[in-house]
């Protein structure tokens, strides 16, 4: 998928202009950028939800149109508090009067550690828990292009490890945007990695970490393309000598 000459503006102010990405097909693509940047803002304007005044052109590889194949994940897990966990990871097939897929629901339920909970309401779910379920719905979609808003953020560090190699499974073959705060996280499943920064926004060339995925965040390559992010990202020096030493 291409994005040429994307532009976002609200209140006449440009997000950014003449913005191109493109995200290879098949492949895990992770966007990083400074809090307010406009990452959250790309993801919408690609998914077709911006309210902005929005222009630009988005191709395919395959020359079919967008609309219809995407999957998006927001920051927040906007599940349906009257329906419980198993409905709202339902929801797509329902919406579509589409049969659902009860087992592969039920799988994804459980990848993602909420068997015990499927029965709830949203209510009743920790934060981290509410993310969890938004992820499965999002996987559920089974969609060829899937956009993701710092879909692991609200998870301890464990969790957030094993959902990590869950997506970058179960994503597999998919062309993936995910966006993260977390350069480490970006590293360890994505197979490119851009920096969003600048008003209007721009984007660095990418970072391509080699390895398979999911990659050891100790091993010293991931460790130097870090650092590498994290100066795009406006670390001083100092900065970066305290993430190196808090490794």
């Amino acid at each position: 998928m291409h994005l040429h000459d994307g532009r976002v503006a609200f209140n006449g102010d440009d997000i950014f202009h003449d913005l191109d990405l493109t995200l290879p097909a098949n492949s895990f693509t992770c966007l990083l950028g400074p809090s307010g940047v406009g990452k959250s803002t790309l993801l919408r304007y690609l998914a077709g939800l911006v309210d902005g005044d929005a222009n630009g052109d988005i191709t395919c590889s395959d020359a079919k149109p967008l609309s219809g194949r995407v999957a998006y994940m927001a920051q927040q897990d906007l599940l349906l508090p009257w329906r419980t966990v198993r409905q709202n990871v339902l929801l797509g097939a329902v919406l579509r009067n589409q049969r659902p897929d009860l087992d592969r629901a039920d799988a994804l339920i459980g990848d993602v550690g909420l068997s015990d909970a499927a029965h709830l309401r949203p209510a009743e779910l920790s934060g981290g828990m509410k993310q969890r379920a938004a992820l499965a719905r999002t996987l559920m979609e089974d969609r060829p292009v899937v956009l993701m808003d710092e879909p692991f953020s609200a998870l301890d560090p464990l969790n957030r490890m094993r959902l990590q190699d869950l997506a970058a499974r179960v994503l597999r073959g998919k062309t993936v945007l995910l966006v993260t705060h977390d350069p480490l996280e970006a590293l360890r499943i994505g197979d490119r990695v851009h920096v969003l920064r600048g008003a209007p926004a721009t984007l660095a060339d990418a970072i391509i970490p080699d390895g398979k995925i999911p990659r050891d965040v100790t091993d010293p390559d991931i460790l130097r393309h870090q650092a590498e992010l994290l100066r795009q990202l406006g670390a001083t020096p100092a900065e970066l000598n305290r993430a190196e030493g808090a490794l």
